[in-house]
C-alpha cells in the first residue's frame, strides 16, 4: 500500500464520527432521565397525599389509596403505618384511638392471584374535614327511598382511619374487620359508617352504615365491618353548639375580645404609673395578670382571622405558632390568677413576715416559665395546628369552626385541651374560691367590730352609712372574683343548657372590661388617700390590704 492510499484513508477515518462515545452518552443522559423520573415519582410525602389528592382530578379516595401505597414517610408520623404482614395470620394495630384488626381471609382476599406470603397494609387516620357530604334531598329532612344506610351526625374525634391491603378490593367478608374506639365523653347515638362517594363529579360523598355492626359498650364503640374502607364512628354528643346560635356567639367571642384588648392595654398604663408613683408588689401581680390576659384575648383574635386565609387542608408554621402563643398565654393566665390567690393569702392570713427574697422574680419564673415549658415541649410533638368544632344544624348537616389551636390530628388533642381547659381552670378556681371565702370572712369579722359587737338583727336599723358600706364590699367582692377569674368557673354550665354558654362566653371575653375597672377602682382610691384620710370602714381596710403590702 502506498503512503498516498494510506493517509487518504487515514484521513477519511478521521474525518468520519465516532460512535462510541456518543453512544455512552446517550446512555449516560437515559439514566440520569430516568433516575431524575423515578425520584420525582418517589418524592411524594406520604403526610402531603390528602392534599395532593384533593387537588387532583378524579375520585379522591381511589387517588388516595392508590398513592398511600407507593408514598414515601419522610417524617415520622404515629397516625401513619405502612408495613407488611403475613396473610396467614391476623393483623392488629393501633393509630389514634382506635385498634384496627384485619382477619387472615381479608389479607389472603386482598393479594388477588398472585400466590405471596406476605401482603401489604396500610392503616392512617384522616380528619374528617377532607370528607363533604353530599347535599341531602328534600332539603335534607327524613330519609327518602333506598337511602335507610345514610348516617349523619358528627364524626368521634374528628377522626377517620383508613384501612388498605393488597392490590385487590376487598369485600363481602364472612369474618370482619374489627375496628374499636375509645369514648372520651357521653353520647346520645353511635353508629359505625363507611365513606361512600356520590355518581356526581363534586367529590361529595355520604356516610352509610351498609354492611357495619355497632356494638357500644361504657368505654368502647367496637365496629364490625366486611370490607376495607374509609371508617368513622358517628355520633350525637349530648352537648353541641346548635349552628343557629354559632355567629352570635362568634360575635360576642370576637367583639368581647376586642373589646378586652383595648381595655387591658388602658389597664396596663394605669398600672404602670401607679407602680412608676408607688412601687407595689400587688400592683406589680396586676400588671403581670393583665399582660397575659392582653395576650391571650390578642392571640384568640389572630388564631381565628389566620385560619381564614388558609385552605382546608392546609397548617402551615404562622398556624401553629399561634397555637403555641395562645396554649401558653391562656395557661400563662391561669397561673397568674392563682399568684393572685397566693399573694391575697398571704396579705390576710400571714400578715406578718411575708418578706420572700425575690418575690416578684420566683412568682415570674412559676406563672410564666411553666407555660413556656410546657408550650416548647408541645412543640417537639408538633401538637399545635388546626382545631376543628363540630357545630349541628337543625338539618342534622355539621358545619365546622376552625382555629390555631391542639391540632385536631393530634392523637392526645383531647387530653391535653382537657388539661388546659378544664383540670387547670379548676383547680385555680377551687383555690380562688377559698380566697374569695376568706375575704368574706374577714370583712363579716371587720364588720362586726365596728359596730362594738352589737346584735345581729340591726338590719331594719341599718342607716344611709351602711347601705353605702354594703355597696362598696359587695364592688369589692364582684372585683376580687373578676381579678382571681372566678367567671372561669362557669364553664360547667357549658355541659347544661345554651343559656349557660352564652354566660359564660360573655363573662369571659369582657374579662379585660373587668380588669381596667379594678385598675380604675385602684387609681380612685389612691388619689383620695392623697386627698383625705381614710374612713375605718370593712370595705376601706379591704381595699388597703389588697392593695399595700
Amino acid at each position: 500500500m502506498s503512503k498516498q492510499t494510506f493517509r487518504k484513508q487515514n484521513s477519511h477515518s478521521t474525518d468520519r464520527p465516532f460512535p462510541v462515545p456518543i453512544s455512552r452518552t446517550m446512555w449516560i443522559t437515559l439514566c440520569l432521565f430516568t433516575l431524575f423520573f423515578l425520584a420525582r415519582i418517589e418524592a411524594l410525602d406520604c403526610n402531603a397525599v390528602p392534599h395532593w389528592c384533593s387537588q387532583a382530578n378524579g375520585s379522591w379516595t381511589k387517588c388516595y389509596e392508590r398513592e398511600i401505597t407507593t408514598c414515601r414517610q419522610r417524617l415520622r408520623n404515629f397516625n401513619f403505618h405502612h408495613l407488611r404482614v403475613n396473610v396467614s395470620q391476623e393483623a392488629e394495630k393501633s393509630v389514634s384511638n382506635c385498634r384496627v384488626n384485619v382477619p387472615s381471609s381479608a389479607l389472603q382476599m386482598s393479594r388477588g392471584n398472585v400466590n405471596d406470603d406476605e401482603v401489604l397494609l396500610v392503616v392512617t387516620v384522616l380528619n374528617s374535614n377532607f370528607f363533604q357530604p353530599a347535599p341531602a334531598p328534600g332539603g335534607g329532612k327524613g330519609r327518602s327511598a333506598g337511602r335507610s344506610h345514610h348516617r349523619s351526625g358528627t364524626v368521634l374525634g374528628d377522626s377517620v382511619v383508613v384501612v388498605k391491603a393488597g392490590s385487590r378490593r376487598v369485600r363481602d367478608l364472612l369474618h370482619p374487620v374489627r375496628l374499636t374506639f375509645r369514648r372520651d365523653k357521653e353520647i346520645e347515638e353511635a353508629a359505625c359508617v363507611f365513606w361512600q362517594e356520590t355518581y356526581l363529579d363534586d367529590r361529595t360523598g355520604y356516610w352509610s352504615t351498609e354492611g357495619c355492626h355497632t356494638n357500644v359498650t361504657q368505654a368502647e364503640i367496637v365496629c364490625c365491618c366486611d370490607h376495607l374502607s374509609f371508617f368513622a364512628v358517628v355520633v350525637n354528643p349530648v352537648l353541641s353548639v346548635e349552628k343557629a346560635s354559632a355567629p352570635a356567639l362568634r360575635y360576642i367571642s370576637f367583639t368581647g375580645s376586642a373589646l378586652s384588648v383595648l381595655f387591658t392595654i388602658l389597664a396596663l398604663i394605669i398600672y404602670a404609673r401607679i407602680q412608676q408613683r408607688r412601687p407595689d408588689k400587688t400592683v406589680c401581680v396586676h400588671l403581670h395578670l393583665t399582660g397575659a390576659l392582653l395576650c391571650l384575648h390578642l392571640s384568640f383574635l389572630l388564631s381565628s382571622c389566620w385560619v381564614l386565609v388558609l385552605d382546608v387542608a392546609d397548617e402551615d408554621w404562622i398556624c401553629k405558632g399561634l397555637g403555641l402563643l395562645l396554649h401558653c398565654s391562656l395557661m400563662a393566665t391561669f397561673l397568674w390568677m392563682a399568684v393572685e390567690g397566693f399573694h391575697l393569702y398571704l396579705l390576710l392570713v400571714r400578715v406578718f413576715n411575708i418578706y420572700i427574697k425575690r418575690y416578684m422574680l420566683k412568682l415570674s419564673l412559676v406563672a410564666w416559665g411553666l407555660p413556656t415549658l410546657t408550650a416548647v415541649l408541645c412543640v417537639s410533638f408538633n401538637v399545635y395546628g388546626k382545631h376543628t368544632i363540630q357545630l349541628k344544624g337543625d338539618d342534622n348537616h355539621n358545619s365546622t369552626v376552625q382555629l390555631c389551636w391542639i391540632s385536631s390530628q393530634f392523637p392526645q388533642d383531647l387530653l391535653i385541651s382537657y388539661i388546659t381547659t378544664a383540670a387547670l381552670p379548676f383547680l385555680v378556681v377551687l383555690f380562688n374560691f377559698c380566697m374569695v371565702c376568706l375575704v368574706v370572712f374577714k370583712m363579716c369579722g371587720l364588720r362586726k367590730r365596728t359596730r362594738g359587737g352589737g346584735s345581729s338583727s340591726g338590719w331594719k336599723k341599718m342607716n344611709d352609712d351602711n347601705w353605702a358600706r354594703l355597696w362598696r364590699d359587695g364592688s369589692t367582692l364582684l372585683g376580687l372574683s373578676c381579678v382571681l377569674g372566678l367567671p372561669w368557673g362557669l364553664s360547667g354550665l357549658t355541659y347544661v343548657s345554651l343559656l349557660g354558654i352564652y354566660l359564660f362566653t360573655v363573662l369571659n371575653s369582657l374579662q379585660g372590661i373587668f380588669i381596667f375597672l379594678w385598675s380604675l377602682a385602684l387609681t380612685c382610691k389612691s388619689r383620695a388617700e392623697k386627698n383625705s384620710s381614710l374612713r375605718n370602714t370593712s370595705s376601706q381596710k379591704l381595699m388597703t390590704i389588697s392593695s399595700n403590702n
